[in-house]
């Protein structure tokens, strides 16, 4: 069974969690049952190991912020440039995502316009069309997001897969297997509602419409298939 760590950076509010469990069962139930899942927070634990004693790596949400600079994520990011290197099979989402651009030299950040969340369309690009993870998706699907830091810069060296309307960043991938998206395949339609609720009194303050927000709330089946298509490809590299 291929051995796919999932470094957990960080956890969701605790409303959520007593409902539906924490980011790391999310992306568990998501990836596919043949491989070999363990569960590292790098908020608090040591990395683990080398990257080359993994066939893929996934890094989850969080809410801390990249441009933050946390000891814990300075360290990550170090650990995940190694990863790609070495071309292990990486899986970065939302603060992940961010991460993986910042480790490779790229810019991670506020988000001139603010806030995005809820189900929104991404629209794939021309580039997107014979990658490994987006090939034979729809041009366009919906995705649960919910973000206000975003890839600024891409690093020099990445491939822009995936866009939208707000987000110029959706989705890239540097060298052979090594992606980030920032919508989140983890979240189920009801994760992105309870979102919503506990977000609620912000979005408001922040002059969004929390009502239509959630009644815009979809399920996102090509967007969650990424985490089958990504373990798929850690399966069959």
């Amino acid at each position: 069974m291929p051995r796919v760590v999932l470094l957990k950076t960080g956890t969701t509010y605790p409303a959520i969690r007593d409902v539906f469990g924490d980011f790391d069962s999310w992306f568990v139930a998501g990836l596919a049952p043949e491989l070999n899942l363990h569960v590292v927070d790098v908020t608090v634990d040591d990395l683990p190991g080398q990257p080359r004693d993994w066939d893929g790596i996934v890094v989850t949400g969080s809410p801390a912020m990249v441009s933050d600079r946390a000891p814990w994520s300075e360290q990550t990011a170090r650990w995940l440039a190694e990863a790609v290197t070495a071309e292990i099979p990486v899986l970065g989402v939302c603060y992940g995502h961010q991460l993986l651009a910042h480790a490779l030299g790229g810019e991670a950040g506020f988000h001139p316009a603010g806030r995005e969340t809820g189900t929104h369309q991404v629209e794939l690009l021309a580039t997107a069309e014979h990658d490994p993870l987006f090939k034979g998706l729809p041009r366009q699907f919906p995705a649960q997001l919910t973000h206000r830091q975003s890839v600024l810069r891409l690093p020099e060296n990445a491939i822009l897969l995936g866009r939208n309307d707000f987000e110029a960043h959706q989705a890239f991938r540097v060298g052979p297997c090594a992606w980030g998206v920032q919508f989140h395949p983890e979240f189920s339609a009801d994760i992105m509602r309870a979102y919503l609720e506990v977000q609620a009194p912000d979005l408001v303050k922040e002059g969004l419409d929390a009502g239509a927000l959630l009644a815009g709330v979809r399920s996102a089946p090509e967007a969650s298939s990424l985490l089958d298509r990504f373990s798929r490809i850690v399966m069959n590299p």
